[in-house]
């Protein structure tokens, strides 16, 4: 009975960080979708265009726009299983400020050393930002599950690392570095915060 009652509780802890990441994926997929089918690709155009006015208005959309079915299936599956952990790990409300930090700092730092007349667009920055999440907070928290976290995703997903480097072949690895950049940024912010959390300390006389 009481092995039945843990895993009810256990499924109810999961279920809303399961069901949120699958229907982000979920509406990834239907916006390309309707991007491939409807508009012939011409979504893809309000990704981030480094330096330009409208270009800024990408760091908003970029993460939820591909450029084929090929670039979002590769995708996918980092961003379930990353974006899981960190919501494993972390309250509701972390993953979303994570995500804001992340989403911000990765499209700015692409808009401003992006080369000229290039479209960035994806959510491989997400990715990115959210594996130097997991990674920094060992660091900068230095607690057994944010070590033993990190060990696991270095485990799983070490050799994309090399793609915040410069590689051609129309892959941005500036989305990837600024990316994980942001994912560090978030990981001292919120370390920073545990540690101002004030202690409230019970005399007894």
């Amino acid at each position: 009975m009481q092995e039945k009652q843990t895993q009810t509780d256990l499924w109810s802890q999961l279920k809303t960080p399961l069901a949120l990441i699958s229907g982000f994926v979920a509406l990834l997929w239907l916006i390309e979708i309707i991007d491939q089918l409807v508009f012939r690709g011409a979504l893809d155009s309000y990704g981030v265009r480094p330096r330009t006015l409208m270009g800024l208005w990408g760091i908003l959309w970029a993460p939820l726009l591909h450029g084929s079915f090929r670039h979002l299936l590769a995708n996918t599956g980092p961003l379930l299983i990353l974006g899981s952990i960190v919501m494993f790990s972390r309250r509701l409300r972390d993953f979303f400020i994570i995500s804001f930090i992340v989403t911000l700092i990765g499209g700015f730092g692409t808009w401003l050393i992006g080369p000229r007349f290039s479209v960035h667009l994806g959510a491989s920055g997400l990715i990115f930002g959210y594996f130097g999440f997991l990674l920094l907070s060992a660091y900068f928290e230095r607690s057994c599950r944010a070590i033993a976290i990190a060990l696991v995703v270095l485990l799983l997903y070490s050799g994309i690392i090399w793609g915040v480097l410069p590689q051609g072949g129309g892959i941005s690895w500036q989305t990837h570095l600024f990316g994980f950049i942001g994912g560090g940024v978030a990981a001292y912010v919120l370390s920073q915060r545990e540690t101002n959390i004030p202690i409230t300390v019970h005399e007894q006389f």
